[in-house]
């Protein structure tokens, strides 16, 4: 028998994460989260045992990983491979959805 079960997640009652990010929908290897209006700011390179995609709705930003660095605007999509070291420098108020899998949120893969 498969799973019929449907979730909706209102943003506006979402979780916040450690570092701002509004935690949407998740399942059981996947889940979505928003970053709305990020400041300008250079992050710190990180590793992280998820894989991630995301889609920029506002604003730019550059990916730093692995030696590249990647522009990303409005309507362009990227992929940070889990284990990849990675930070994103924020150019002006960023505004994007990310999904990770598996989902970022659970045992503590998304602190710090």
């Amino acid at each position: 028998m498969t799973d019929t079960t449907v979730t909706k997640v209102n943003s506006a009652h979402s979780p916040r994460g450690p570092e701002g990010e509004v935690y949407l929908a998740s399942g059981k290897s996947l889940s979505m989260r928003l970053w709305t209006g990020e400041a300008p700011t250079e992050g710190t390179p990180r590793r992280r045992d998820y894989e991630t995609v995301g889609y920029a709705v506002a604003g730019r930003a550059e990916l730093v990983t692995e030696g590249q660095t990647v522009r990303l605007e409005p309507g362009d999509s990227w992929v940070v491979p889990a284990g990849a070291e990675h930070s994103y420098r924020i150019l002006e108020s960023f505004t994007a959805v990310e999904a990770t899998s598996p989902p970022a949120q659970v045992h503590g893969r998304d602190e710090a």
